[in-house]
């Protein structure tokens, strides 16, 4: 893969070239909602989840020290006593991960999503571990917050992936699937299911992998590896492609108008297209602020602005 030879070739010329794991995570549990439990019983569920995301291997894949992806996980609790567990807890969980872009000092988005479906057990001196052959484990409120934290790890390794060659987080999309397809399943589990809501997990992988939507990984790659990494070399060629490119989004979004995908997009996106618009020529905006205001509706007013 193209990412794997370019960083090996530029960390093995630096001799700092050492083999670790794909992600430097960083996990936060909120829990001034939860009441009556002991408060170490979250700090060794912000350490479960850590050990998980980072000393788990998620690829075949060597990642240099370097290399490794940026990532945060806030885990807000909202109540406890799930299903009369007094170790179960509901939560809404926010994700973010970040890439470098080359020749700068500038890092960009990959994911900035809030799943509100959670719910999970975890009791004090509890371990999470993750199988892929056994999403469901025993033990389905047990099983499902490995099963959200592997499936969002699998995402970003895809967006990451993808963001280096066409179509290259393929393999971690159909790992993301295959935690969809036989996750936990039990009284007050959700977001698994495409009959929960056309806006869950299962949407997010299902029009990520379906030739439908084939032209939004497209642009994922254009942006990134085509767009943002020559901009240091080429900021005004950069900068043009990656808002020319935009159709493709528009016309997706006019064939598909309730997917989650596009919306998945601009969380992530959205502020970075208010900045690359800035950078544009005025006279040329126009055009590309009636396909933004349209694809990112909470930031119409910033784009507008800049007409």
């Amino acid at each position: 893969m193209q990412k794997r030879l370019l960083s090996i070739l530029v960390f093995l010329a630096c001799g700092i070239y050492t083999q670790a794991q794909e992600f430097n995570c960083k996990v936060t549990i909120r829990h001034d909602k939860i009441t009556g439990v002991d408060a170490q019983v979250f700090t060794g569920m912000q350490n479960a989840i850590t050990d998980l995301v980072n000393a788990h291997k998620w690829t075949n894949d060597e990642f240099a020290v370097p290399e490794k992806i940026d990532c945060s996980i806030y885990i807000n609790l909202t109540g406890n006593n799930v299903n009369g567990d007094i170790d179960g807890y509901s939560a809404t969980l926010s994700i973010q991960a970040t890439r470098p872009v080359y020749n700068s000092g500038y890092t960009t988005k990959l994911i900035d999503y809030v799943d509100k479906d959670v719910a999970f057990h975890f009791a004090q001196n509890g371990t999470i571990h993750f199988d892929d052959n056994n999403v469901s484990g025993t033990d389905p409120l047990s099983s499902n917050l490995s099963a959200i934290v592997a499936y969002y790890a699998y995402l970003i390794l895809a967006l990451d992936y993808d963001s280096f060659a066409p179509d290259g987080g393929t393999a971690f999309l159909k790992k993301a699937q295959n935690i969809v397809n036989n996750a936990p399943d039990g009284k007050g589990i959700s977001g698994w299911k495409a009959v929960e809501s056309t806006h869950n997990r299962y949407w997010i992988t299902d029009e990520l992998l379906n030739t439908r939507f084939a032209d939004v990984r497209s642009f994922w790659y254009t942006m990134h590896r085509e767009g943002l990494d020559s901009m240091a070399a080429k900021p005004n060629e950069s900068r043009t492609r990656i808002l020319t490119n935009i159709k493709k989004l528009y016309n997706v979004s006019r064939e598909n108008p309730s997917s989650i995908l596009i919306q998945f997009i601009f969380n992530a996106k959205g502020d970075e297209f208010v900045h690359l618009l800035s950078g544009a020529p005025k006279q040329e905006r126009a055009q590309y602020i009636t396909m933004l205001t349209s694809l990112d509706v909470p930031n119409a007013a910033k784009y507008n602005m800049l007409r």
